[in-house]
């Protein structure tokens, strides 16, 4: 378990609940660290636990009967993700791997549940957080079959922005060219040419430890 404070700390979704609910939440949480490229979880795993990156970059991903993989989000750091497989009680759909070394909080199902039952305002910040993850993965399956490779980097940049899903602040993100393609599926070569190709039209910066936004709502429709 970790304290109240800390779950203040790093969950701005805590910081609305009641004295009582708080404490609940905090007395069902742990902290973890995983090395870079380390599975947090595979396909098929009946974890019963919500999960919160605290500190560094993870990603949804999928490996087909095929083989092919297949990147769906890259959550960084004040991102929560599986609401809706806690709820359900279902074996997760999806491989969770931290792209760079990272800590992770995990909130047992039990307390998650008695939030939903018994908090108005964690249940506020439920409703927000499904609905924006339903319009992040609509725009998903849009852009993986219509937008070319610069627009599909685009999009996964505004994402990792999301102000509902992973607060943050400021424009600048610390991530490598090979930390994004890993998240959009593109390969180093692709997304190091499509990176540019962004620069060039004046919507980020490239600089030495990641990238600068300069043009959020530009990344965000490019390609429409």
């Amino acid at each position: 378990m970790i304290s109240a404070d800390h779950l203040k700390a790093i969950a701005p979704w805590a910081r609305e609940l009641e004295p009582t609910e708080l404490e609940r939440a905090a007395r069902g949480t742990t902290v973890r660290v995983f090395n870079k490229g380390s599975y947090i979880l595979h396909r098929g795993d009946r974890l019963d636990a919500w999960i919160g990156v605290i500190g560094g970059l993870v990603k949804v991903s999928a490996i087909s009967s095929s083989g092919k993989a297949v990147s769906f989000a890259g959550v960084p750091a004040g991102g929560w993700l599986g609401e809706g497989t806690v709820l359900k009680n279902e074996a997760r759909q999806y491989d969770l791997v931290a792209v760079r070394d990272s800590r992770v909080a995990f909130m047992a199902g039990t307390s998650f549940r008695w939030l939903a039952d018994n908090s108005f305002a964690f249940n506020r910040f439920l409703v927000r957080q499904l609905n924006e993850r339903l319009g992040q993965f609509i725009a998903l399956v849009a852009s993986d079959r219509m937008l070319d490779a610069p627009a599909r980097l685009a999009r996964c940049i505004s994402w990792l922005f999301n102000a509902v899903l992973y607060p943050n602040d400021g424009a600048h993100l610390e991530v490598s060219q090979e930390e994004l393609g890993l998240l959009s599926g593109l390969s180093r070569q692709a997304a190091n040419k499509a990176l540019q190709n962004l620069e060039d039209r004046g919507l980020l910066r490239i600089e030495r430890q990641g990238i600068t936004v300069l043009d959020l709502r530009g990344l965000a429709h490019l390609g429409e």
